[in-house]
């Protein structure tokens, strides 16, 4: 386990292609989620130092090289990021262990294909539509082009920063963008490592700048004028202000907020078969995945049968130091986070839920922020613990009295980001999926695929993220109606 941070200037932040000293003292204390030892403290920046990244990010949009280069030579500097993210993946890996509760199990594969994000958005520079030849009624030439929308404010969360800053950032600056990454204060060692890579492949001054702050701050890079698009991870409660804010001077926003997912399990489904598959994803960065299904909604007839086999398969998994290759599980990320999953588990009993497996802290474990793989029975649709966003291992199972009203349970939640239907019959999958009102809809497992697109329905967000839908954001379109065809720059 790494006792340094490989980090080269936690002290500074990245603005304008260099690393400069806050014009505060105060730094952010950053743990290890498994020992609670200090990992590192990084730099906090005040409000000059934020409004100093945004004008840096807008002197870069409106003087500098990059938005008028070609789609082409964007992507030789994403390609450079790619490699140089590749030789870091290390780093990368065991940061987001000890900063987010991630196991190196988990960690070390996902930190190698970051950099294939990069090299996916770096080759759509030659296929992807960025202008279009029409034939319009108002002149004899027409051109749809798509330009870069600005200035862009990254905002990421502390669970999964490695890949949200490739999805956010990859296609900003193919686009063109210019970009201020605002890292989260309990997992900043993502935006920094992301930092030192720009800086080493040579991206011209002001096209990323990084910097780490809390609420208040944060906010002002999103009020702040010189910011066109702010793309936001994280909660509901955040991601509405930000789109009021937003709102209030029409800049433009991509959200990618909370869910409370369903697994819907048809009648023909085995349910040992599905406990298993359930319960091997539920315990992935434990828990702390908006698309993870913690809503199993099973006929009333088979309930007692599926919670006993979800049951049996959390009493199975190994939890502990997350370095171990043999730990299926690690902690939460922060002390905080904990108290919040341990909340949301005596609420769960208060309502009248059963406690059917977990809902305690480890006894082999006195350190670090873990929490036991947790099973509710029946569990009541409109309660606490099958509405509210836990961010955590908490299963709640379900009881439906039919497919319709199974369909039903699993729409009547103010979230739509992720849902799975379990049934061998294709059509009847088909079907379902149809039916079910979220972005992402898996057959048989929990499935997501950014290659494609990512992103919610109803107050799990505004958007997607991922694949060429995941591009579209950072365009603005615009309509050219000439004479003839330009011969030049075309």
């Amino acid at each position: 386990m790494p006792s340094i941070a490989p980090i080269q200037h936690p002290d500074q932040l990245f603005i304008g292609g260099k690393w400069a000293a806050p014009s505060g003292a105060t730094k952010f204390d950053v743990f290890n989620s498994a020992t609670e030892e200090l990992f590192v403290s990084v730099a906090e920046a005040q409000a000059a130092d934020m409004i100093a990244a945004v004008d840096a990010a807008r002197h870069a949009f409106d003087h500098g090289p990059w938005p008028r280069m070609t789609h082409a030579a964007r992507a030789r500097y994403m390609n450079a990021i790619a490699a140089e993210l590749a030789l870091r993946a290390d780093d990368q890996a065991s940061t987001w262990v000890i900063e987010s509760g991630a196991t190196q199990a988990h960690a070390g594969p996902r930190s190698k294909a970051v950099a294939g994000v990069w090299e996916y958005y770096a080759g759509l520079a030659d296929t992807f539509p960025f202008q279009e030849v029409h034939k319009p009624a108002a002149a004899n030439t027409g051109l749809l082009v798509r330009e870069p929308v600005g200035v862009v404010a990254a905002i990421i969360p502390w669970n999964g920063p490695l890949l949200m800053v490739a999805y956010k950032c990859a296609p900003a600056l193919l686009a063109g963008c210019t970009i201020i990454v605002k890292g989260s204060p309990e997992a900043p060692g993502a935006a920094y490592l992301f930092a030192e890579v720009c800086e080493k492949v040579g991206l011209p001054p002001g096209v990323v700048n990084v910097v780490i702050a809390e609420r208040e701050v944060s906010e002002l890079l999103v009020r702040n004028p010189g910011v066109d698009k702010v793309t936001f991870t994280g909660s509901t409660a955040a991601g509405r202000r930000i789109a009021s804010i937003c709102g209030e001077r029409i800049a433009r926003c991509t959200l990618e907020l909370g869910g409370k997912s369903a697994a819907v399990i048809l009648d023909d489904y085995d349910v040992e078969q599905a406990a298993r598959t359930i319960s091997g994803m539920a315990t992935f960065l434990t828990g702390q995945v908006c698309s993870s299904l913690t809503r199993i909604i099973v006929d009333r007839k088979r309930h007692d049968d599926l919670v006993e086999a979800l049951s049996a398969c959390f009493s199975q998994v190994k939890i502990g130091d997350p370095f171990d290759l043999s730990t299926q599980m690690g902690p939460l990320a922060m002390s905080r986070q904990r108290d919040r999953v341990e909340n949301y588990i005596q609420v769960g009993k208060q309502e009248g839920a059963r406690l059917a497996a977990g809902g305690g802290r480890p006894a082999h474990l006195n350190r670090g922020y873990f929490i036991e793989p947790t099973v509710f029975a029946n569990v009541e649709n409109r309660s606490t613990l099958a509405q509210e966003e836990i961010f955590g291992p908490v299963l709640s199972v379900i009881p439906a009295d039919g497919e319709e009203a199974a369909i039903q349970m699993a729409n009547d939640t103010i979230y739509g980001l992720n849902n799975s239907v379990f049934t061998n019959d294709i059509n009847r999958a088909y079907a379902t999926a149809r039916r079910l009102r979220s972005g992402t809809v898996g057959h048989n497992s929990v499935r997501s695929d950014f290659g494609i697109a990512f992103g919610g329905f109803k107050q799990s967000g505004l958007g997607r993220e991922g694949g060429r839908e995941g591009l579209m954001p950072f365009l603005e379109t615009k309509t050219l109606l000439m004479d003839a065809m330009p011969t030049e720059g075309v």
